[in-house]
């Protein structure tokens, strides 16, 4: 049964995956100054740059893992930006008891989508992708 479904449920997978970063990846355009003070505050040197980077990861390399173009690296891309900024930006441990719990959550929950992206960049896009019709 599985089987059948692997190119549909990979499909549906990558989307679910690239909402959450294309998204991203465009209010951080939108409101580009605000995400530079932000990463400024959190101590990151070279806020602008780091913003840039943070905008080319989440809309470039989450618009190919959308369409399923150089899946593996977009995925593997995605999962090593997300894995590093998850330990600046939801660093739970040192945040005061009130935000703990809410910040906790918010890095375990990228725990799991960088175990996510790593079983994309493990198994690919699927045939119903750009890689997959090159492919065949």
């Amino acid at each position: 049964m599985f089987s059948s479904l692997q190119n549909p449920l990979s499909l549906i997978g990558r989307l679910l995956l690239a909402l959450l970063f294309v998204p991203a990846g465009f209010s951080k355009i939108a409101g580009f100054s605000g995400t530079a003070g932000y990463i400024a505050s959190k101590g990151i040197p070279l806020p602008e740059l780091a913003a840039a980077v943070a905008v080319g990861v989440e809309l470039g390399l989450g618009l190919l893992l959308l369409v399923g173009w150089q899946t593996r690296w977009a995925a593997l891309g995605i999962a090593f930006f997300t894995f590093v900024i998850s330990f600046i930006f939801h660093n739970f441990w040192t945040m005061p008891a009130d935000q703990q719990m809410m910040q906790s959550l918010m890095f375990f929950k990228n725990m799991a989508i960088v175990g996510g992206l790593l079983t994309v960049a493990a198994w690919g896009a699927g045939a119903w992708s750009f890689d997959g019709k090159r492919s065949a």
